[in-house]
């Protein structure tokens, strides 16, 4: 099959095009239903049915590589009926199960299909408020990030809040902006911009009049309100503080929630996800997101983790249990906390003094409550626990390893990005799961290594994490990253960023190879949710959840990946973007 079917695409066109054909052929059947199929697609198919590879990313031998070691399709078509897969296998065996109904779908061109791709850490609501705000993304300077502001400010009714948020206060951690500029170009409207890791923001003076932050305020525990040498705030809140100045900006209405949440979801399925994994949905995001699903308007699958900082809805979930079906769009049985900050504003929680401030180890997150947590674990849910430092890693893992049986869990730790080479082990030894963000690495690398020195060795360290055992998953945790696919699978694969820098890569030892970091957003993703027998793969019986790339990510040069886009994607069966 594998000669003829690499035969057979050679002839195609360059260019990507879609051709719409409506079969014939009444009556023939098929194995799994007598019932001609709903879609067949006829083209390259990955179906990443094979063998894990080995940690050190050796393919396995049931991969599909000629006697070269040159990767191919492993399938020709593929059939979907009734939202479940009908058939993967050679193209000439798909024609009997087309009818009068059947929709099929020819790539030519470079596209190929695979498993439907999953974003494991997303904040959804966040991204469809991004879309309404001031963009600050890639702003360089204070005066370029201000400039924004004002010009949105010009088309804003007087005294009315003024939301931006993707000034990068990693970057900005050494020459942090004050209040100033901010206040003497919008001085009528409140202004609160978010950082864009969501762990500083910056405000004019009007927002801190607002908000009742004053030299008097005491900055609460976990976080910092920077001041001047006379004791004003600056302007900037980090870590913890930040609630300080969020609280005063008008909270959205459930349909605004819901308007925000639609347009991500659009957004992200047009950037080939069929789910995504919410990293923590307080309760009114919850209900905006129940009404959708109850309406039958959520377009990809949404696996959410409750907000563990909202007491009142653990509570309700404590007494409800968490979810036990995976069949409905909207699941929900897991719980996302917080153990510390992040690295870039300095709040990431470490074994030693940053290296370039020396006396400070970060700050553990006070709303990380362990009798709450740990009543959520007996109930059965999956804990997700945001930490960044290498200390906050290893009290992570303590906390589960005192707290729960580790293994029916399969508890998360989110980004798990600084980790003493000691600890890699125990999180294998734990069951826990490894969810971490390739863009992280190459969007922190022009100042990761001078918070910590010698300790980024054990920093985005996909590969001695692999080695360990540990399971891994891959995701974005946008919007504050880059949640392009392509560049997420470049960044894994190279380490470089989106100018191909460095040229040998960021710590080249610590990349993995395609097939990894396609199985980090799909087949792994699917375990991470308890869903590696529904999805993950292509295969008869499982859901009909498809990716369909411009581009073969298996030979194309790792460079060229940035050049891919998404052709379509695929959910339960039904188109919900092409292009």
């Amino acid at each position: 099959m594998g000669t003829s079917y690499r035969r057979s695409v050679a002839v195609l066109p360059v260019f990507v095009v879609l051709a719409f054909v409506v079969a014939a052929g009444a009556g023939r059947q098929r194995s799994t239903a007598r019932t001609a199929a709903d879609l067949v697609i006829i083209g390259p198919v990955y179906t990443l049915a094979w063998n894990d590879p080995a940690a050190d990313g050796t393919p396995a031998a049931t991969a599909p590589r000629d006697s070269a070691g040159r990767w191919h399709p492993d399938a020709g078509a593929v059939a979907v009926s009734g939202g479940r897969i009908a058939f993967a296998g050679p193209a000439e065996e798909a024609a009997p199960l087309t009818g009068p109904r059947t929709r099929t779908i020819r790539l030519t061109g470079n596209a190929v299909v695979v498993p439907g791709m999953v974003d494991a850490h997303v904040h959804a609501f966040e991204l469809g408020a991004s879309l309404e705000r001031v963009n600050l993304v890639g702003a360089t300077t204070e005066q370029e990030a201000v400039e924004r502001v004002a010009e949105r400010a010009r088309g804003t009714p007087r005294a009315a809040w003024i939301v931006g948020w993707g000034w990068d206060e990693g970057a900005w951690a050494n020459r942090y902006p004050d209040m100033r500029l901010l206040s003497e170009r919008v001085p009528n409207h409140p202004v609160y911009l978010r950082g864009l890791h969501s762990y500083a923001v910056w405000g004019n003076r009007l927002a801190f009049e607002r908000a009742g932050i004053t030299a008097a305020t005491p900055s609460p525990a976990g976080g910092e309100i920077r001041k001047d040498a006379a004791g004003q705030p600056t302007g900037i809140l980090l870590n913890a503080a930040s609630a300080l100045l969020e609280r005063a900006v008008p909270a959205p209405t459930t349909d605004r929630l819901k308007t925000r949440l639609r347009a991500a979801l659009r957004t992200l399925a047009a950037s080939g996800y069929v789910t995504v994994h919410e990293a923590g949905a307080d309760s009114r995001e919850m209900d905006a997101l129940r009404q959708l699903d109850a309406a039958g308007e959520l377009p990809i699958r949404v696996y959410a983790m409750l907000a563990a900082r909202d007491e009142a809805l653990l509570g309700r979930w404590l007494a409800r249990g968490p979810d036990r079906t995976n069949e409905r769009m909207l699941v929900t049985r897991s719980v996302k906390a917080f153990y510390d900050g992040a690295l870039g504003s300095r709040g990431a929680w470490l074994l030693e003094d940053y290296s370039d401030r020396p006396g400070h180890r970060g700050e553990r997150d006070r709303s990380f409550h362990p009798d709450r947590l740990t009543a959520m674990m007996k109930a059965g849910f999956q804990l997700s626990v945001h930490a960044i430092g290498d200390a906050a890693n290893r009290e992570v893992m303590d906390f589960i390893r005192a707290a729960a049986p580790p293994a029916p869990g399969r508890h998360r730790i989110e980004h798990a990005q600084v980790m003493a080479p000691a600890d890699i082990p125990r999180m294998a030894a734990l069951g826990v799961i490894a969810s971490m963000q390739p863009p992280h690495a190459v969007e922190d690398m022009p100042w990761a290594e001078a918070r910590v020195a010698e300790r980024i060795k054990g920093a985005y360290a996909w590969r001695s994490i692999r080695r360990a055992g540990v399971p891994l998953v891959f995701s974005s945790d946008l919007p504050g990253s880059g949640y392009d696919l392509f560049y997420g699978l470049n960044s894994a694969v190279t380490r470089r960023d989106r100018e191909g820098r460095p040229a040998g890569g960021w710590y080249p030892e610590q990349v993995v190879t395609i097939d990894e970091a396609l199985r980090g957003y799909s087949r792994w993703a699917a375990y991470a949710a308890f869903r590696e027998q529904q999805t993950g793969i292509i295969a008869p019986d499982r859901w009909a959840d498809l990716t369909v790339l411009s581009l073969d990510p298996f030979t194309a040069p790792p460079d060229a990946l940035l050049r891919g886009t998404i052709v379509m994607t695929i959910v339960n069966g039904k188109v919900v973007y092409e292009r």
